[in-house]
Order: C-alpha cells, then sequence, then structure tokens
C-alpha cells in the first residue's frame, strides 16, 4: 500500500512543479537605455570621437533625442586614424559652434540599415541642419558596399558597431567634413547696403592739370600790356 501512495504524491509534485516555477520566476525587466559611449568604447578605435562629443556635450543630447523618438538614430563614427589624418589645426581652427555643427553632421535623426541606405533618397538630413536648410549626406552603392560623401569627402562604410533598431553606428574611415562656405546668390557679390563708388567727375587738378588756370591768367595779363603800349604809340605818332 505504500508503494501507490509515494507514486500518487511524487506524480502530484510533478504536475504542479512547472506551475511553481513559472511563478518563482522573475519576470525579465524594460530594456534599459542605450549607452553610446559604451558601444564607441567597446569599438576599441574611436577615442577622439568619443572625445569631441563630449566635449561639445552633444553625447549628453543623443540618448534623450533617442529615447523620445520613435524613428530612431544612426551614427557615423570615424576612426581615431581618420581624425589623425585631417590636416593640421583643422579642428582647432574651429569655434565651438562649427564643432558641435560638425559632430551633429555625423547624426542622422533616423534609423537606416545598410539597405535603407542604398534605395535612400538623397541627400539624407542630418541633425546638423536647420529650417533654414538641411546639410545633408548622399549614399551610393550596393547592400555589401555603402559609399557615404559630403561633397567634400567621400568614403566607405565599412562594418556596424551597432545596426539594431532604434540605433545604427556605422564606421567611417574619414571624417565628414562639409562645405562651410556655400557659393554666394547672383548679384550679391557686393555686402549688403554697399554701392560701388561712382568715379568723381575728373578736375583739372586730379587730371594733371592743375597749374593751367594760373599759366592762362598770366597770358591774359601780358596780352592786356601788350595792347595798351600799342594804343600809346599810335596816339603819339597822331601828334607828330
Amino acid at each position: 500500500m505504500a508503494s501507490p501512495l509515494i507514486l500518487l504524491t511524487l506524480t502530484t509534485l510533478l504536475f504542479h512543479l512547472p506551475s511553481t516555477l513559472s511563478q518563482s520566476a522573475p519576470a525579465p525587466g524594460p530594456a534599459g537605455p542605450i549607452n553610446i559611449t559604451a558601444i564607441l568604447v567597446g569599438g576599441g578605435q574611436f577615442n577622439s570621437f568619443r572625445r569631441l562629443l563630449n566635449e561639445t556635450r552633444v553625447l549628453d543630447q543623443l540618448p534623450n533625442q533617442l529615447n523620445n523618438s520613435n524613428q530612431g538614430m544612426t551614427i557615423f563614427a570615424p576612426t581615431d586614424n581618420a581624425f589623425q589624418n585631417l590636416p593640421a589645426g583643422t579642428l582647432n581652427g574651429l569655434s565651438e559652434e562649427k564643432k558641435v555643427k560638425l559632430v551633429l553632421y555625423h547624426v542622422l535623426p533616423k534609423f537606416y540599415s545598410m539597405d535603407d541606405l542604398v534605395t535612400v533618397s538623397n541627400p539624407v538630413p542630418t541633425q546638423a541642419g536647420s529650417s533654414h536648410g538641411s546639410l545633408g549626406l548622399n549614399f551610393t552603392g550596393r547592400a555589401s558596399q555603402v559609399n557615404v560623401s559630403t561633397g567634400v569627402v567621400e568614403t566607405q562604410i565599412n562594418n556596424a558597431l551597432r545596426k539594431d533598431f532604434p540605433l545604427a553606428v556605422y564606421v567611417v574611415d574619414k571624417v565628414l567634413l562639409f562645405q562651410e562656405d556655400a557659393p554666394a546668390p547672383e548679384g550679391a557679390s557686393s555686402p549688403p547696403g554697399t554701392k560701388p563708388s561712382a568715379k568723381a567727375p575728373s578736375s583739372p587738378a586730379a587730371d594733371g592739370d592743375g597749374a593751367t588756370p594760373s599759366k592762362n591768367g598770366g597770358g591774359r595779363i601780358v596780352d592786356m600790356g601788350m595792347g595798351l603800349v600799342g594804343g600809346l604809340v599810335v596816339f603819339c605818332m597822331a601828334f607828330l
């Protein structure tokens, strides 16, 4: 009689065990915020870009924008070699405002996979754009090889540090410099409010003839003197 009782007890325990385990196991919590710094550190060759993100405080803004957007975000991360290959003084010659603009030029306010970048309509707006116009990037190539161009530099997108929505981080071998000085519109070569100076009428003095008036005046005086002498001679001859 003991054996059937033991078997019944074991069967009951095994039947209730899965439900007991499922109730006691903690539910998975929500995914934590994406750590952009950790992604760049894990890449191992992005110290210069990470330092520039910190100096401009753009790194403080990106996580908030990423968490408050349903569009996601795409970042192009230049390698340390890309910064070393810049002409000397390129970054030091930039104002703080232009440094921020340069960093934001490497950020797209939308998530793009490699396939998306091949079929996207160029130019693609960047975070450096404004309501008056947008600094965009142009993409060409195939899914296995995509190039990005700024109009100043062009480079290949090598691989992805992260490629899952909502954030894609792609590696580039060049710093994405943009054309700072746009061509001046037609007819706007002179500064606003200025007009070409009209040439003043030339004066005798300006043309090198400043002595002419006094010279002519002296000639008239000599002529008058000669006339008076001639008149006196004729008058005297009348009495002879």
